[in-house]
Formats: structure tokens, C-alpha cells, sequence
């Protein structure tokens, strides 16, 4: 793929004035942001929107939406796309911006641990701030997984302070007085907060897309300080190790036994783990189970295999022990 200098930019056909809109969506583990997305990109409005995302294993895209897939773009057929971010988000932005077809707006889904700041920045303090335009930060929160202790993580608490629009989903699953409690902790994070009730992350395109609620301006000083620094333009932080986090793979190509990884679910798993996610091989099924875990909740989802059988499984936590993790889905094994 060719990137464009600062220079050339100007040959990029048809880029209306002040930029193709740009929305963030960050939000906890498992706060329901691919949900979010997944409402999008169905989206009923005919708007052409463009979607990055860190990977597609969770975007559920109908086939009969679908038009074409290469490695890391896929089309669907209402004229929105979906990009990964592979190479970092600066290339993504431009291979969306290089295609013939006008994109009406562009949204991006950070990672559950990521601290949104570095993202706005890149937007405000590089070549993009000519060719986007930044528009709002919605950040998701999980209405009923909600506690203190998610806060002991430095971006979760930044996500909320640096959200313009929070939304606090999956309110059908918390009582009235969990609602009170988290939104009043959410208006000590961030005095002022426009707070939304989502279930299912159902809500209606024109209340969160060109909304134009970012305040640019407070966030101009940051980038000219940054400009002074070294500037580096992807700006990987290691959010992850900041906050104890951890992430940990599991693969094997023998099946689970059912009844021994439920144990593990019900009993052994460690407090700590926020979010899991796999797809899993059961000794007494011939369907392969997709499997995703969010706080306290979790579901399995069957279909048929398309690939050889093994068994993939990710944790994110805190604090969490990866070996002993493993040794216990070892003895889950058959």
C-alpha cells in the first residue's frame, strides 16, 4: 500500500473541507463496544460509514451483508466497510481515505484497556488533523459489571474523563439503585457528563455520529507540547502492563471435557479475569462453540467448523497468574 507524503496529500479526490468525521468508541472489557459496532454497520440510514477495528473475529456480519473480504478490509452490500487495524491506525485511516467511493463517516473501536488520549492525539497532532475531522469520544460502560474495582485501571477512569457522550449500556440487567450508583460515580470522574441509557448498544445513529462534541481546543495545548518532544506517531503505550493487565493464550489440539471446563468456569477461575474469548472444541459435540466471557456472564455460541479443530482461548485480567490459568485448562482437557 502507498502512503501519502504531507505533500501529497492535496491529490486525495473529493475530501469535503473539514474532513471525514471521525468517532472513537471506547469503553471497558466487555462493555458491549463490538455490539455497538455490529448496530452500526447495519445501520438503517444508508450513511457510508467505515468501521476500524483491532480484528474481525467479532464483528458479526450477516452474509447476505456481505459483498467481498481481503486480508484486512471486508465490504459489505449498504456500502460500508470494515478495516483492521493492523499496521497502525495512521495507515488504516489513509487506506479508508484512498478509496474511490466517499465515506460518509469513519468509526473507530479502541481496545478495552486502551487509554483514548494517544488516540485523540494522533488525530489532532499529525497530518490527519487536515483530512479528519474528530467528533465525538463515546465511551461504553457496563451497567451491571460496573464496580470500584474497574476504576483501580488508570484508562478505564480516563476513557470516562475523556468520553463526550457515555454510554451506559446493558441497563435492563442492573437494578435502579446500581444505575444511581454508577452514574453518580461517573459524575465525579467527569463533571457534566452526558450520560445515555443503552441496552444492547441500540442507539440512534444521529445522537452519536456528527455530533461535533469533542472539544478540540483542550486538547491542541497537549499536542503542542508533544510537538516539542520527539514525536512519535503511533504512539503504542503499554497500557496493558501499566495497569497489571494481562492477556493469556491458551491453544491445544485436543478437545475439552465439558462438564471439567464448566468446573473451571463455576470454580476455579480466577477473580480477576475481566474478559475471555475463544472458540472451543468439546469431546461430545461435532459443532465447534465460540465462547466469550464478560465479566460476571458468559455464553457459548454454536456453529458449524470450517477449519481444523482445536481449542483457542484469550483471557485479559489483572493480576493474574498464567500458568496456573493454564495448568487448570490443561486438566479441562481430555
Amino acid at each position: 500500500m502507498t502512503s501519502f507524503t504531507p505533500s501529497q496529500t492535496n491529490i486525495i479526490p473529493e475530501i469535503p473541507k473539514r474532513g471525514m468525521p471521525v468517532t472513537l468508541i471506547t469503553g471497558f472489557l466487555g462493555s458491549g463496544k463490538t455490539t455497538l459496532l455490529n448496530q452500526i454497520l447495519k445501520n438503517k440510514q444508508d450513511l457510508k460509514v467505515a468501521v476500524l477495528v483491532n480484528e474481525f473475529g467479532d464483528i458479526n456480519i450477516d452474509s447476505q451483508l456481505l459483498v467481498s473480504i481481503d486480508e484486512d478490509m471486508m465490504e459489505l452490500s449498504n456500502g460500508c466497510i470494515c478495516c483492521t487495524i493492523n499496521d497502525g491506525l495512521v495507515d488504516a485511516v489513509y487506506r479508508v481515505l484512498e478509496r474511490e467511493d466517499r465515506i460518509d463517516y469513519l468509526v473507530i473501536e479502541t481496545t478495552g484497556v486502551a487509554d483514548p488520549l494517544p488516540i485523540i492525539l494522533t488525530f489532532l497532532g499529525t497530518e490527519l488533523r487536515d483530512l479528519t475531522n474528530l467528533d465525538s469520544i463515546i465511551t461504553l460502560v457496563d451497567a451491571e459489571a460496573f464496580d470500584a474495582e474497574h476504576f483501580q485501571s488508570e484508562s478505564a477512569l480516563k476513557q470516562i474523563t475523556y468520553g463526550d457522550i457515555i454510554l451506559l449500556n446493558k441497563v435492563d440487567l442492573a437494578t435502579p439503585a446500581k444505575l444511581q450508583e454508577v452514574e453518580d460515580y461517573i459524575y465525579e470522574v467527569k463533571a457534566g457528563a452526558k450520560i445515555l441509557h443503552t441496552q444492547y448498544g441500540e442507539v440512534p445513529l444521529p445522537l452519536l455520529l456528527d455530533t461535533d462534541l469533542t472539544p478540540k481546543q483542550d486538547y491542541l495545548s497537549i499536542v503542542e507540547e508533544d510537538e516539542h518532544k520527539e514525536h512519535d506517531h503511533h504512539h503504542h503505550s503499554d497500557h496493558l502492563d501499566n495497569d497489571g493487565f494481562v492477556s493469556i493464550s491458551f491453544q491445544s489440539d485436543r478437545p475439552f471435557d465439558v462438564h471439567r471446563f464448566e468446573a473451571f468456569l463455576t470454580e476455579e477461575m480466577p477473580p480477576g479475569v475481566f474478559r475471555a474469548k475463544g472458540i472451543l472444541w468439546f469431546d461430545d459435540s461435532d459443532l465447534r462453540h465460540i465462547f466469550q466471557l464478560s465479566g460476571p456472564r458468559y455464553n457459548l455460541h454454536a456453529d458449524n467448523w470450517c477449519s481444523p479443530r482445536k481449542n483457542q482461548l484469550v483471557f485479559i485480567g489483572r493480576n493474574l497468574n498464567p500458568s496456573e490459568i493454564k495448568s487448570h485448562l490443561h486438566k479441562c482437557l481430555i
